[in-house]
């Protein structure tokens, strides 16, 4: 079982990874942002987002088959109908 420190770093990276490019990082991104092995970094993307969604919610999921993040609450990796705008920037979407 990864550490709840690395599971709480992986899911602000990624939720950081959103803000900054548009789009949650890719596993192999997070891997050099937390400074472990490419497959630690992917177990602890999908812990981060199995632990967000704890409570029944869905918080966040993976494309479907995939180690892909589809969606982060309140962020979508894919384009839908809902842009954002962020501190003035747009280029983002909500789920």
């Amino acid at each position: 079982m990864q550490s709840m420190e690395l599971v709480q770093r992986a899911y602000t990276e990624t939720l950081q990874g959103l803000l900054r490019h548009g789009r949650a990082p890719h596993y192999v991104e997070l891997a050099s942002s937390l400074g472990v092995p490419v497959e630690e970094a992917r177990r602890l993307q999908r812990a981060a987002a199995e632990y967000s969604n704890r409570e029944g919610a869905a918080a966040c999921w993976m494309a479907s088959d995939t180690d892909y993040v589809e969606a982060w609450a309140p962020f979508s990796s894919l384009p839908t109908h809902h842009r954002l705008t962020i501190d003035g920037r747009q280029g983002f979407y909500g789920q």
